[in-house]
């Protein structure tokens, strides 16, 4: 059906799953593309970078059979898989099975060999030094959506430097941030505990208020470019 005269259609968003090049142990991140949140190529790359906790900017898309390069968000395909790089090459790997080989792997391997295995990728994760993406909902406020906060290693031991990060974003109406908890009301209490990727909600000196923060992500997730 073509748009009335004058109205100019808003171009459609694309689901995009991204892999972190010469990762075999990464599963891939989702993200939305949208040209109208992200004017520039380079734009894109550093929502890439964020989103999929690189240890170095991204610079570089790739496509994950033959490596040809990205260069323009046109490019890119809805429900497509790309690597993401910085200025490294491109590192082979069968990168669309390489999550499920290893989930069958873990399965097949006695009670003794497991724990050992997943201490390495620990290890290896730990030694990358990766910084932890969360996002975080206002308590009691379902008018907003939540803000991104990126914690570097560093931060993420002073749990007070995290309170202190938080309320300098939140700018919550009772004041300062003196707590964050899961979206269903758990409060945390050291950065070891927050997992990138996940939301929060930021509590100041009043209590947590129980509200569908859940619902409101479902519901205006792919609007805000979360889903």
């Amino acid at each position: 059906m073509s748009s009335p005269v004058g109205v100019q259609v808003a171009p459609q968003a694309k689901n995009v799953l991204v892999f972190r090049n010469g990762d075999p142990f990464h599963f891939g991140r989702k993200i939305v593309v949208n040209e109208k949140q992200f004017l520039t190529f380079e734009a894109f790359l550093n929502e890439v970078t964020n989103c999929i906790q690189a240890p170095v900017a991204v610079r570089n898309i790739y496509t994950p059979r033959n490596g040809h390069r990205i260069t323009h968000l046109g490019d890119l395909r809805n429900k497509g898989e790309y690597v993401a790089g910085g200025t490294e090459k491109f590192r082979r790997l069968d990168y669309l099975h390489t999550g499920v080989k290893q989930s069958d792997v873990l399965k097949q391997r006695d009670i003794y060999q497991v724990p050992a295995n997943l201490n390495f990728i620990e290890r290896w994760r730990k030694d990358l030094q990766l910084p932890c993406v969360i996002h975080v909902f206002r308590n009691g406020d379902l008018m907003t959506p939540p803000f991104r906060v990126l914690l570097s290693p560093v931060i993420l031991k002073e749990w007070e430097l995290i309170l202190s990060l938080l309320t300098k974003k939140a700018n919550l109406y009772s004041g300062a941030v003196r707590k964050l908890c899961t979206l269903d009301g758990v409060s945390l209490f050291s950065g070891a505990e927050l997992v990138s990727g996940e939301y929060y909600v930021a509590v100041g000196s009043e209590k947590y208020k129980c509200l569908p923060y859940q619902e409101l992500l479902t519901v205006h997730g792919e609007r805000y470019g979360y889903l």
